[in-house]
């Protein structure tokens, strides 16, 4: 599946303002970015670093006054998910050094304190990836709570979802067990292919799409003026 995601926004700024923004999708192995524009409405100076979680973002300084970002990616994604029921539970003492930072507790995961109630929604639940679906099962019925709090590494993923209405940034998560990543979105009855991921982090804490590194911006006003993905 080709999918076209674009992304406009406007910011009305009061003051100069520090801007770091994440809005490139990266290519991997379940996406290949074929085609990419990334525009502003004024000449800024731009550095691009990759964050801990290896997420690309783009630091820069906008002017005062109104400042528009436009980014276009083409993107080739899957049309459906893989999905792996028995897939197994991975010790923590086996696992790669690269995914035991999506063990810890965070500020919307506190998986120290809600370990037991994880415990209680996946008993009788095959070891692995039937315990992250099980507790896909219960938030979609009830509150949030992560697979962190099972001793399985979860991670927060933003991206564009097509078909989403009304189209937005959506956010599902990830799971580690068998020897890779499976998706998991408790937004959906069945999950969904034709996704373009855009940043990977904990929590939301770690994934706003732009961060306003000034006290003053509180004035000024920020939102999307359009986001749409389109089949080529």
């Amino acid at each position: 599946m080709r999918i076209r995601a674009s992304c406009n926004l406007e910011l009305h700024l009061s003051v100069t303002t520090p801007l770091i923004l994440i809005l490139r999708p990266q290519s991997g192995a379940s996406q290949w970015v074929s085609r990419e524009e990334y525009t502003f409405s004024e000449p800024v100076k731009v550095l691009e670093y990759p964050d801990i979680f290896g997420n690309l973002c783009q630091r820069l300084l906008a002017p005062a006054g109104v400042f528009k970002i436009n980014t276009t990616a083409e993107v080739e994604t899957a049309d459906a998910m893989d999905v792996a029921p028995g897939a197994p539970f991975i010790n923590v003492q086996e696992l790669p050094e690269s995914v035991l930072s999506y063990l810890v507790p965070t500020r919307y995961c506190e998986s120290d304190r809600l370990g037991e109630a994880a415990r209680q929604i996946v008993t009788g639940s095959m070891l692995g990836y039937d315990q992250v679906q099980s507790i896909c099962d219960w938030i979609r019925g009830n509150i949030p709570y992560a697979p962190g709090t099972s001793s399985i590494p979860a991670r927060m993923v933003v991206e564009y979802l097509h078909g989403l209405e009304p189209m937005d940034l959506h956010a599902w998560f990830e799971a580690y067990v068998g020897d890779r990543w499976y998706t998991f979105d408790p937004s959906q009855d069945h999950l969904t292919g034709g996704r373009v991921s855009i940043a990977y982090g904990r929590d939301a804490t770690e994934l706003s799409s732009s961060s306003l590194c000034h006290l003053t911006v509180a004035e000024g006003e920020i939102f999307s003026e359009e986001l749409s993905i389109l089949m080529s």
